[in-house]
């Protein structure tokens, strides 16, 4: 069997090594099994018939870590990108528990706005004489399946099609990113594979694999500059930050949301800058300086009372009223103004966003509870879980958690024995509790 598929492998031309990559974890895996001894022995053969790193074949032979694939500093280069982005997809891909469980770089957080701050001309990869060639149309299709799987996202929670997503990236992106192109059709194809990038980087969030989002962040990041497209280099630096409050790095976020600020000022619309200044008070909620943020809030708000949605950018047009409610009441709640993050999560209901209905109505039960009004949040807590129940975030998990113990917290009551009555069998009730 070792020897057909070293046989089979060598016969193929380099043109087509992406396809065999795309395939080569599960034979890969096939062949060892589970076993760590049986990665150690067919490890190094693999690796050369495959010409990669056992990494990203998903093998634990050779170093326990990959230091190339664990790094999250800013590419130095768009060559450096495309290399980069492809190593994460094909050891993701393949399970490579050491980035799956990684944590995030604080300093990566800090040099990545920094980089892109002081960047020069954006540049281009280096022109190659071998590989497919990409025409608008291969980026057009990117952009389309794209959306695809953001709207199954949005609907479902990031771990419902996050691996669909880094499978399709490896297999059929990376090909058209080591292809041949020209510099006009290069940007428009960095700028797309940036926007899918940081779909993957946000369901790698949602799943809570913290370190392995921050990296397709930076790779989305630096592609965004090198396409010249500092309008969504700018929402990228917001996702950063918008992961940065979520996990208590509070100053780095709002240098996050303060950076993207300060990147697009001569290209910012007024949506944009409303999303900004939004993340940047919530990150502010978070410190306490209760000022700083409600000035933040109101910044938002005079902003997207200005905006022309004609002048806006298409991947921006979810943040309207509602999406700036909710990030109110998260802020309100966080600086305990139960009653203002009552009135704002009120008002936040899309109808559209599943996932982000769940967060706000979440909210909603947290101001409740901390209004004294027990019953009341139990009642919008068991209506968050009616509506998350498609939902497969384990970001969804932890706001119910926090809920729970927050409960807990208040003492016993029988809206809350009702309330774990009801919801024993419930799928979150349950994981919130694990």
């Amino acid at each position: 069997m070792r020897s057909s598929i070293v046989t089979t492998s060598k016969r193929r031309p380099a043109e087509s090594m992406h396809g065999v990559r795309g395939a080569s974890a599960h034979t890969a895996r096939h062949i060892t099994g589970s076993s760590a001894a049986a990665d150690d022995f067919y490890g190094p053969l693999l690796c050369d018939v495959y010409s990669t790193s056992a990494a990203e074949l998903g093998l634990s032979y050779g170093a326990s870590q990959d230091p190339a694939l664990l790094d999250a500093s800013y590419p130095a280069s768009p060559d450096a990108a495309i290399r980069g982005v492809g190593q994460l997809w094909r050891a993701d891909l393949n399970g490579y528990e050491p980035l799956l469980q990684a944590k995030p770089s604080e300093p990566a957080w800090n040099e990545a706005s920094l980089r892109w701050l002081v960047a020069p001309e954006p540049a281009i990869p280096q022109q190659r004489q071998d590989g497919l060639r990409v025409g608008l149309g291969d980026v057009a299709a990117i952009k389309t399946t794209a959306d695809m799987f953001s709207q199954l996202d949005d609907r479902f929670g990031g771990e419902h099609a996050r691996r669909a997503v880094i499978q399709y990236l490896s297999n059929e992106v990376d090909p058209l990113l080591q292809g041949r192109y020209t510099e006009e059709v290069g940007r428009t194809l960095f700028s797309t594979v940036a926007e899918a990038t940081l779909l993957a980087g946000w369901m790698s969030y949602d799943a809570c694999h913290h370190g392995l989002a921050q990296r397709y962040f930076l790779q989305a990041l630096r592609l965004a500059q090198d396409a010249n497209d500092r309008r969504f280099a700018g929402s990228v630096l917001s996702a950063m930050s918008h992961q940065a409050t979520f996990l208590g790095h509070y100053t780095e976020a709002a240098t996050l949301a303060r950076a993207a600020l300060m990147g697009i000022s001569p290209v910012a619309t007024p949506t944009l800058r409303a999303q900004f200044h939004a993340m940047e008070a919530r990150a502010l909620a978070r410190t306490g300086d209760v000022r700083a943020c409600e000035a933040a809030l109101s910044a938002a708000t005079r902003a997207l009372e200005s905006r022309n949605n004609g002048d806006e950018p298409e991947w921006i047009s979810y943040f309207d009223e509602a999406e700036l409610a909710a990030e109110a009441a998260h802020c309100f709640r966080d600086v305990n103004s139960a009653r203002q993050a009552v009135a704002h999560a009120e008002n936040a209901m899309s109808g559209n966003h599943v996932r982000s209905d769940f967060f706000a109505t979440m909210v909603l039960a947290d101001a409740h509870l901390r209004a004294g009004e027990a019953e009341e949040a139990c009642r919008v807590a068991l209506d968050a879980m009616d509506l998350g129940e498609q939902l497969k975030s384990a970001r969804c998990v932890s706001y119910l958690a926090e809920f729970r113990r927050d409960l807990s917290a208040a003492g016993p009551s029988a809206a809350a024995r009702d309330l774990a009555e009801e919801t024993r069998e419930h799928r979150l009730w349950i994981a919130a509790g694990t």
